[in-house]
């Protein structure tokens, strides 16, 4: 199929996720996609001891040709395997939803993310011991520039993992295969998520319209808004790529802002129930702060280049983040009575 009709294809399949019962597909489809992760891990790490390759990335490289400073960005760059914005919305308009016990919250919580953290190790991994020594590794980071495009990006983690799988005897096209499996299973759950999230965010902003905002109410048609939405910037091109590719630069500052807000809204309830609530807040004092210098660069460099989309939404995200910090924060005051 050409890549428009496969759009085309994964939007219904997004529309259908979205509307139905959640244990009806979306629970399922994660279940399967769980025990491939889970293969795939076992499989990586399993050929990587197996192999016991030789890390061909300096230990340390403090001055790469054209990299950002690496505070903050590295903070924003090692996204979803420490923190993560986007799987605190999943954890709370999905995850809570499928549990059978409250208690059961702690274990997956901190299980996913540890599963996550081993996933961004074996993507470290990856990428660092596989290219066929110190000279092959220069000529593939040669700069900052040369790596930046998502293509090239998956392009070395698959062949770095499904390397590692070769060492157990797994012929490589197989391998190839299976690592491209495991990444594009990441897509589509972060897909027909993200869209169900979508949809739970017009239908609140509908039901704060008062009756202007009813027909938004409608899963059907929350739905529809939220992957016409998405359609949108599938097929709007920025500089004759396509718009998400553009978007991109601001995935791990978005994340991370959310992250950061997350954080910061667990203060306040940690406040309002007696509980030890500044393990929380100084994290989430830390990811406002970087989240916040991290954009304030991004949005020098869309002014320099003339991207005015992107700085428009650069802006908007500071705004916001400007925005609910500030509300959480005489929300926390008015709990010790400052005002």
């Amino acid at each position: 199929l050409e890549q428009e009709t496969w759009v085309w294809v994964l939007m219904a399949y997004a529309w259908l996720a979205s509307v139905l019962p959640v244990w009806l597909l979306l629970q399922a489809r994660d279940f399967l996609n769980s025990l491939l992760l889970v293969l795939g891990l076992v499989l990586m790490y399993a050929g990587f001891f197996l192999q016991g390759p030789v890390f061909d990335a300096p230990a340390i490289n403090p001055n790469p040709i054209g990299a950002p400073p690496i505070w903050p960005f590295v903070f924003i760059t090692i996204a979803c395997g420490a923190a993560s914005g986007f799987h605190a919305l999943v954890s709370s308009g999905t995850t809570a939803r499928q549990l059978s016990n409250e208690k059961d919250a702690r274990p997956i919580g901190y299980g996913g993310m540890i599963a996550e953290s081993l996933l961004a190790l074996i993507a470290v991994l990856a990428c660092t011991t596989t290219l066929g020594g110190k000279t092959a590794w220069a000529k593939v980071y040669v700069n900052w520039g040369a790596v930046q495009s998502l293509g090239a990006k998956l392009g070395i983690f698959i062949k770095g993992a499904a390397s590692f799988i070769e060492a157990l005897g797994v012929p490589q096209d197989l391998a190839v295969t299976l690592v491209a499996m495991v990444v594009v299973s990441f897509a589509l759950t972060t897909l027909d998520s993200a869209t169900r999230l979508l949809r739970f965010n017009i239908e609140e902003i509908g039901a704060s319209w008062g009756r202007w905002g009813k027909p938004f109410q409608n899963r059907f048609v929350a739905t529809t808004v939220a992957c016409g939405s998405i359609l949108f910037f599938a097929f709007y091109t920025i500089d004759g790529k396509p718009a998400g590719l553009a978007l991109w630069q601001l995935f791990g500052g978005t994340n991370q802002l959310i992250a950061g807000l997350a954080l910061l809204t667990a203060t306040v309830y940690l406040k309002q129930k007696g509980r030890a609530w500044w393990p929380v807040a100084l994290p989430a004092v830390y990811m406002i702060v970087v989240t916040m210098t991290a954009l304030s660069f991004k949005i020098k460099d869309f002014a320099r280049d003339g991207h005015t989309l992107l700085l428009t939404l650069a802006c908007g995200l500071v705004l916001i983040g400007v925005g609910v910090t500030s509300t959480v924060v005489r929300a926390f005051r008015r709990q010790d009575g400052m005002g």
